[in-house]
């Protein structure tokens, strides 16, 4: 039995569990909200209170595994957009815990790849897929996950990162601007500033010119979805081909031609707006690389999950 967590800047997931016959099997889950509690340590007491009064006495753990959303060192991160810090050897002696290891989200996102199960996946680019090709991993949410894969001793090693904290790169005029009105804001845009929930938001202001009334992405999916609202149309669709540029950026670095894994919690809730085009479309326009770009298999993942699945992998391991 093994306990997984992905630790993110809005919410928390954990999971008791173990895989068998290469699928995840949890045992117990609950989700909380960042914003009620003061740090990792609450929120895993509050899990065990939850458990415990059903837990078997054969449901001993073995190990555990988080996915946190910040750079990891030591076995331990401090989140980026949470004023929290999750420290592995804290918590295995607070918790009694055998092993407890902390990666970075996007790492476990990376490692739940293998476990992804028909129809925890939608396809927008089939592409020519290479056996063995790098593999990349980007979601956005509260910030810009990426995370890259690359073959080597008869598996993939997953390679975290912080791109999303790299510069932003404007392919249109628009986008330019956009850019502009960001930097004399705050100097330095990074493609996580464009996109990313508070990206959408900052998208949004910038088309209504500042006089917009404060909404959440949310909010602005919503009424973009809807049709209630021309301007958040025009954001999300000006987001969603951010988005793709973004992402096809970091893909031509490798060519990912293993596959474009599109994660994080705001790409199935637009799905709908993503197939309509802009995406691959922005994903693909590379100058002299369209042609090799329009091989690379890209699909959005469905399954929330992802970041469990892949702690499972590294704590089973």
């Amino acid at each position: 039995m093994i306990l997984v967590g992905d630790i993110g800047g809005t919410k928390t997931y954990l999971e008791s569990g173990c895989v068998q016959d290469g699928c995840w099997r949890p045992v117990f889950s609950a989700r909380y909200e960042a914003a009620d509690h003061s740090g990792f340590d609450g929120v895993l007491n509050e899990f065990f209170r939850a458990w415990n009064p059903s837990r078997e006495i054969r449901n001993t753990l073995s190990a555990a595994c988080f996915g946190v959303a910040g750079p990891v060192s030591g076995n331990c991160a401090r989140m980026t957009n949470l004023p929290w810090t999750v420290d592995g050897d804290a918590l295995k002696s607070a918790f009694a815990l055998p092993r407890v290891s902390i990666v970075n989200d996007f790492a476990a996102a990376a490692s739940g790849i293998e476990l992804l199960q028909d129809g925890d996946a939608s396809v927008l680019q089939t592409g020519e897929p290479v056996l063995h090709a790098p593999r990349l991993v980007i979601g956005a949410g509260t910030g810009l996950g990426v995370a890259q894969l690359f073959w080597s001793g008869g598996r993939y090693e997953i390679v975290p990162g912080e791109a999303g904290h790299g510069g932003f790169a404007p392919a249109t005029l628009e986008q330019l601007e956009l850019w502009r009105v960001l930097h004399s804001r705050n100097g330095r845009v990074t493609s996580e500033d464009v996109v990313s929930g508070p990206g959408l938001a900052r998208i949004y202001q910038f088309v209504r010119r500042g006089a917009a009334e404060d909404l959440l992405p949310a909010q602005i999916v919503n009424r973009a979805l809807q049709n209630a609202d021309a301007d958040s149309l025009r954001a999300l669709d000006l987001f969603i081909a951010c988005y793709g540029e973004v992402a096809g950026n970091i893909a031509l670095a490798t060519l990912a031609r293993g596959g474009v894994y599109i994660a994080g919690g705001i790409a199935p809730k637009i799905l709908s707006r993503i197939r309509d085009g802009g995406f691959i479309e922005a994903f693909n326009a590379k100058a002299g690389y369209t042609e090799i770009m329009r091989k690379v298999p890209v699909s959005v993942v469905l399954n929330e999950r992802l970041g469990l699945l892949g702690c499972a992998v590294i704590a089973s391991r």
